[in-house]
């Protein structure tokens, strides 16, 4: 028979009766996991309610009504994006909130699967790695990763813009507009921004114009569908932290939520402001040492978008989003020796855990928890911090030397091409 009929000399090709079965196992382990998602909805409602201000931007950029002047939902939620946001949500004006949320679902659970695919090959798994099997199961079970979960009851844009920025600096340097999505994304919402000052510490100064220029381009467009709504957000809104929501709930899971609530002080000041100065600096300086010492510019993205999530003023736990990738770049680099298994089985278990849900912080309870207390309430910053932490200790060490059974470390970039300007694009 011939090879398009599966066979060759009447044997079946190899793995062919295994695979379908995997597929039918994986996909069924999906629809499992999003028919519990909408169980789970059915016992508990859950609000969506920042798709309703994402329909309601849209409602003002079309018939160009005061962007930064409604609220909506029972908890008077306001438009805290940039107008370009706005704009992009426009399309959600033509359908119904009820169908709305229902694509929000569809879409994120699509993104969340392309998530996974970027983050395997990011991470430098081969494509007997990625297979379809494997990706429809990791994206079963990814589901119920607390900021992922968080991510669907709200109806976010975050799984999007982890994809854009992942994909975007993925790419491998000197690729027709590198950084220019990545800029897209921070125009959306401007916390990746800070993936620019990676590329420029890195020497890749051409990709991190290039982020500068996207952002430039989103901010422009903005400006000329809103002109007012863009001078109103660029000189007074973008510095209204408190728009967004109280710093000191648990909800924040960002360096100024951990110190507010050790210190049970609602605004810390310059206890916040020099330490997250301080995360800042050290975290860009261990991407660019992991990317310099060890040739892995996923690692050095990773600790990008950490340091990121650390030093913004708010980062609700839906934005940990980034621990997919984590998750699979841990995955990957432990799966060689057993005992290091237990990294990311125990890294899974804090993103699953939901301790900050846990303890008690109804009304502003969140202000009085005990020592003991603190790290549930802020699990997802102590982990973050322990990831800088961990590649400061990991990046110590000469380059090259043995990393793993019978193989080594990729082979380091020299730092002085910094200095000799060859990876200026």
């Amino acid at each position: 028979m011939s090879a398009a009929d599966g066979t060759r000399t009447g044997r079946p090709v190899r793995g062919q009766g295994i695979a379908r079965p995997r597929v039918v196992l994986a996909a069924a382990l999906l629809i499992a996991s999003l028919a519990g998602l909408w169980i789970l909805y059915q016992v508990q409602s859950m609000p969506m309610s920042d798709i309703a201000v994402y329909r309601a931007e849209g409602q003002a950029a079309s018939a160009g009504g005061d962007l930064y002047g409604f609220t909506v939902t029972k908890w008077a939620l306001p438009a805290t994006y940039p107008p370009f946001a706005a704009v992009l949500f426009i399309p959600t004006t033509w359908l119904s909130l009820g169908t709305l949320k229902v694509v929000a679902v569809l879409v994120n659970a699509a993104l969340l699967a392309l998530l996974v695919h970027l983050s395997c090959k990011a991470a430098g798994l081969g494509k007997a790695d990625r297979t379809a099997p494997v990706i429809l199961a990791a994206t079963a079970l990814g589901l119920w990763l607390e900021p992922v979960f968080q991510t669907f009851v709200f109806g976010q844009v975050n799984l999007a813009l982890t994809c854009l920025v992942l994909w975007d600096l993925s790419r491998p340097d000197g690729a027709r507009l590198k950084g220019f999505a990545t800029g897209i994304a921070a125009g959306i919402k401007l916390t990746p921004a800070i993936f620019a000052v990676y590329l420029l510490v890195t020497g890749r100064v051409k990709a991190a114009f290039t982020v500068l220029g996207g952002f430039l381009a989103s901010a422009l467009l903005g400006w000329l569908v809103l002109p007012a709504a863009s001078i109103e957000f660029w000189t007074r809104r973008m510095f209204e932290t408190g728009r967004v929501g109280k710093v000191w709930i648990v909800d924040n899971q960002s360096l100024q939520g951990l110190i507010t609530r050790v210190l049970h002080e609602p605004e810390p000041g310059l206890l916040w402001a020099v330490p997250a100065l301080l995360t800042a600096a050290a975290g860009l300086y261990a991407a660019r040492r992991v990317y310099l010492r060890r040739g892995l510019d996923s690692w050095g993205v990773l600790c990008t978008a950490v340091t990121a999530l650390l030093v913004s003023p708010i980062s609700w736990s839906h934005h940990w989003v980034w621990c997919v990738p984590l998750l699979v770049a841990l995955a990957a680099r432990t799966r060689r020796r057993a005992w290091r298994r237990a990294l990311p089985a125990a890294v899974t278990l804090a993103f699953t855990a939901r301790t900050m849900w846990m303890i008690p912080h109804t009304g502003d309870l969140d202000l009085h928890f005990s020592w003991w207390q603190q790290p549930f309430a802020a699990p997802y910053p102590v982990l973050g911090l322990a990831l800088l932490a961990a590649v400061f200790w990991w990046t110590r060490q000469r380059p090259g030397v043995s990393d793993a059974p019978g193989g080594r470390l990729p082979a380091p970039r020299v730092e002085q091409q910094l200095s000799s300007g060859s990876r200026a694009g």
